[in-house]
């Protein structure tokens, strides 16, 4: 198994490029703010993810770098809401890309919760 093969790494990676292809059209002043932030933030859930599986011979790495991913998907959802606050996103935008981070969440305290189901040696 590959960690481009995970489902919260499949989720995470439609979610990212879907916030890639709605914030194109955000406004110009929030380029190198509510722009550059909601793309880095949905990009380093993923990141984290690839980077936990690679640890996986280190069951404390696993489960920190994994809650690196939670933390930084936590981040997208407050972007989220932002971009949905100043009338960014349509309101079915906002609710299809904040349910797919809901998900991720789920796996990803899953994945904490049970790391040797993901290849992790518990002691």
């Amino acid at each position: 198994m590959d960690f481009k093969s995970l489902k919260a790494y499949v989720i995470a990676f439609e979610l990212a490029m879907k916030i890639f292809e709605i914030s194109k059209k955000f406004p110009k002043e929030e380029t190198y703010s509510l722009t550059d932030q909601i793309r880095r933030s949905s990009r380093s859930v993923c990141s984290n993810i690839a980077e936990a599986y690679r640890k996986r011979n280190y069951p404390n790495h696993f489960k920190s770098k994994l809650t690196d991913s939670d933390s930084e998907n936590a981040e997208t959802q407050s972007w989220l809401h932002f971009a949905k606050e100043c009338g960014y996103l349509t309101k079915l935008e906002f609710e299809e890309s904040n349910l797919k981070s809901e998900e991720v969440g789920k796996i990803l305290n899953y994945m904490i919760n049970n790391p040797g189901k993901f290849g992790v040696k518990v002691q």
